[in-house]
């Protein structure tokens, strides 16, 4: 079974309010997930494990540009949702445009924000955000040792 990508953030939102009367524990997660591999799995493989629904959030392709600059992203949001789909870990996708989910994370309420290991729980962007609202943060996945600039640069640093 692959997850369901929904971009209708009021389509989302509805979904996972029904999940919740369900008495589901809704995870997020968020990222450019560029190049996948193997920490971005980690990562969301343990968010998972932390409750029942995993959503993940992908920037899209212009909120990729102006984090990262030009170059990027490697591979285009459509392609970068359709992998993710393809996690067993994952069940609902959708992108967003900002430069941090503050708004979607209002928006959708999730009981917890997964964030990987570059962050701690008191550096995470959106922790204010989230107690807000009282939900949780959690730090997931293995040490920051992998990024998708790193997988790119030793596929060309092996090619040449």
């Amino acid at each position: 079974m692959t997850a369901e990508i929904i971009r209708d953030h009021t389509l989302l939102r509805t979904t996972i309010e029904r999940l919740k009367k369900q008495g589901k524990k809704i995870i997020f997660a968020n990222g450019c997930f560029d190049i996948l591999h193997v920490g971005h799995v980690r990562y969301l493989q343990e968010a998972k494990t932390l409750g029942d629904v995993l959503v993940v959030a992908v920037n899209n392709d212009a909120s990729m540009r102006a984090l990262k600059g030009k170059g990027h992203p490697f591979m285009p949001e459509d392609e970068r949702m359709e992998i993710l789909a393809a996690l067993r870990c994952v069940d609902y996708i959708t992108l967003f445009s900002e430069k941090t989910v503050d708004n979607l994370l209002l928006h959708l309420r999730p009981q917890v924000q997964a964030k990987g290991t570059d962050y701690t729980e008191e550096t995470v962007p959106e922790r204010e955000t989230v107690l807000s609202y009282g939900g949780e943060i959690a730090i997931t996945g293995d040490k920051k040792t992998h990024s998708s600039s790193w997988v790119k640069n030793d596929l060309q640093h092996k090619t040449n």
